[in-house]
């Protein structure tokens, strides 16, 4: 009997520690952890060098969304790089019409003196985008400070000119004159939820010679950039 007692506390005993053994720590850091791996975007869109005569008016709004992967290459996780994939909006207002109802695309101001209800362009792209990622981040808190640097590749699947006055509507999509591939840099800094947005493109938005001197319109884009787990 004192032999049966013996071998049941033996059991009893190792089933005990193999069930401590296979409790998992909750209160120990995720030393593994991954940051700001979605984002959303909203900027206000400038074009530089443009033509002679051409301005904007209104806000020209861009919108972006995608994902980021997450690689920190330091032990305390505080730098890493980020390559990803997204999609963007953008519209620029402005006064330069382009027509096609001729059967030859033609690029024309709007007389100041004209009034009209609008006039702007507009593309749709997708986004492949490599940052370099510095934070002060922790296991401990996802609110801290980061400056993020990066390099953006752009390719335009669609776009559209619309103008519209009181007496017609003129809409060209597609328009051959237009640099699908886009380039530029960009950074983001801030705290927290708020960040910060800088993009210029190196690439020009249209490969014609409009007057001679300028190949196209350059971008800059600044607006707030808010990241998500």
């Amino acid at each position: 009997m004192k032999k049966i007692f013996l071998l049941l506390f033996i059991l009893a005993s190792n089933f005990t520690f193999s069930q401590k053994d296979s409790i998992p720590n909750f209160d120990e850091d995720d030393l593994k952890y991954r940051e700001d791996q979605f984002y959303f975007l909203v900027t206000y869109n400038i074009l530089q060098n443009r033509p002679l005569g051409v301005t904007q008016n209104s806000f020209s709004v861009g919108l972006s969304t995608g994902f980021l992967r997450d690689f920190p290459i330091n032990q305390k996780r505080t730098f890493a790089i980020a390559p990803g994939i997204g999609f963007s909006y953008n519209n620029y207002k402005q006064n330069m019409i382009i027509d096609d109802s001729s059967g030859t695309l033609l690029y024309s101001t709007i007389p100041a003196n004209m009034t009209y209800d609008r006039n702007k362009f507009a593309t749709y792209s997708i986004d492949v985008p490599l940052e370099l990622r510095w934070r002060n981040s922790t296991p401990q808190s996802h609110k801290f400070y980061r400056i993020y640097s990066g390099f953006k590749f752009s390719y335009i699947l669609f776009n559209e000119s619309k103008y519209v006055d009181n007496t017609k509507a003129i809409t060209v999509s597609n328009i051959p004159d237009l640099n699908k591939l886009q380039y530029g840099v960009y950074l983001t800094a801030g705290y927290n939820s708020w960040n910060i947005y800088a993009y210029y493109g190196f690439s020009k938005l249209f490969n014609k010679n409009f007057d001679g001197t300028n190949q196209g319109f350059n971008t800059l884009n600044v607006g707030l950039m808010f990241y998500i787990l």
